[in-house]
């Protein structure tokens, strides 16, 4: 390679995956990012546990790329999970198996394992550099940066690869200003859209007074055909949770439609009907379900949302295994956990180099693919990162740069 930089643009899980992936193979690294600190989302989802992969069978696993997945799926097979629980163990970091199959760090934050990553790009020679804002390229094609005194500076670079974040959580420092010169030099870019979001329902101020903040545990969310069995939590504009986020691509697409909530899917349709049937006569229509069926009293609300609910065993049934609800429409950008959209896979070759602009590679959630949570997102993220990086490190080589199969 020339004496000149990789510069990384971007200091999120793509970009210094990236960073220590190109440096590892001998590359010289400087690592720009916007904000004044790096890794910030990958802090704030370590408030959860800091979820990095999933560990279920790789069929089901490539399936929740959806129609990213003939793109993704040679990527997440070159850096599979078994990689990233590797490499988060190489860094001191040991991992557990949930009983849902998601994998977390057993410190169950994200800041051990950030300290000891940035211990190793430092002993790789990796040069980070903050406060450092990409503005696109100057006439010359060199890289334009806007310092934090307002002074440009430009960076002549070996490769350039972007990993800027979609436009979710913009305080964190992914806000998609970068789309406007992609766009500008002939990129293009799929509209950014939230992913993994809540979605607004005109709940009644009962309800939502009672129960804001509380989870619908164990229920099953249907949307037309497609049905998820996980959790969902009742807010103050509607509702959130994994069970929401897994089926948001589509409810974002169809909004205002229609979910049934079913809200004991492990009990049979007759099993229902049943229980109810011998239920004692004089009891109140919650001490019924409660007692029967161990209905939560946010499950008994939800079942009153549609008008006082039957009493007849047949009818309470239906309604309990169904309880329809209208869904008005997904919540903001600026309040999804990742953004769908970004730069499209046609501006991108296999290598993940954009066409418009020879030597910039683009990773991670700037590209057009979404997931649900459970791992997915990181694991995608990851996984570009090193495609991308490996393939910088293979032009600059003169080797072929991995292809797709």
């Amino acid at each position: 390679m020339s004496d000149a930089p990789v510069a990384v643009i971007g200091a999120g899980p793509a970009g210094l995956i990236a960073a220590e992936t190109l440096s590892a193979g001998g590359a010289r690294v400087v690592v720009y990012e916007r904000m004044p600190s790096v890794g910030r989302k990958l802090l704030m989802a370590g408030r959860g546990g800091l979820n990095l992969t999933h560990s279920e069978p790789t069929e089901r696993f490539m399936a929740r790329y959806g129609a990213a997945r003939a793109r993704l799926e040679p990527m997440l097979s070159a850096f599979a999970p078994s990689d990233l629980i590797a490499w988060a163990e190489g860094l001191g970091q040991e991992t557990f198996v949930g009983s849902s199959g998601r994998v977390f760090p057993k410190a169950m934050k994200a800041s051990p394992l950030l300290r000891a990553w940035l211990a190793r790009l430092a002993a790789q020679g990796v040069t980070i550099r903050t406060r450092m804002q990409w503005l696109g390229w100057d006439d010359s094609g060199a890289l334009l940066f806007q310092r934090e005194d307002g002074a440009h500076e430009t960076i002549a670079a070996e490769a350039a690869l972007l990993a800027l974040g979609g436009a979710s959580w913009p305080k964190l420092g992914s806000d998609g200003g970068w789309v406007g010169a992609l766009a500008a030099n002939g990129v293009e870019i799929a509209p950014l859209k939230p992913a993994n979001v809540g979605f607004e329902i005109a709940w009644s101020e009962h309800f939502r007074t009672r129960f804001a903040g509380q989870p619908l545990k164990g229920v099953a969310v249907r949307h037309y055909s497609r049905g998820v069995r996980s959790e969902a939590v009742i807010t103050e504009y509607g509702i959130e949770g994994s069970a929401i986020y897994a089926l948001s691509s589509d409810l974002r697409e169809t909004a205002p439609t229609i979910i049934r909530i079913d809200l004991r899917p492990d009990l049979r349709y007759s099993e229902v009907e049943a229980k109810l049937a011998r239920a004692k006569a004089g009891d109140s229509l919650s001490s019924t379900l409660r007692k029967t069926l161990g209905l939560a009293p946010v499950s008994i609300g939800l079942l009153h949302e549609g008008g006082p609910p039957p009493r007849e065993p047949k009818a309470l049934t239906a309604l309990i295994k169904a309880v329809h609800i209208s869904v008005i429409a997904p919540r903001g950008l600026d309040r999804a956990i990742s953004t769908a959209g970004g730069v499209s896979w046609n501006a991108v070759d296999e290598s993940l180099q954009l066409r418009a602009v020879p030597g910039t590679y683009v990773a991670g959630e700037m590209l057009d693919w979404e997931a649900p949570t459970g791992g997915y997102l990181l694991q995608g993220c990851f996984a570009s990162g090193v495609w991308a990086a490996r393939a910088i490190l293979q032009q600059a080589s003169g080797l072929e740069a991995p292809r797709s199969r």
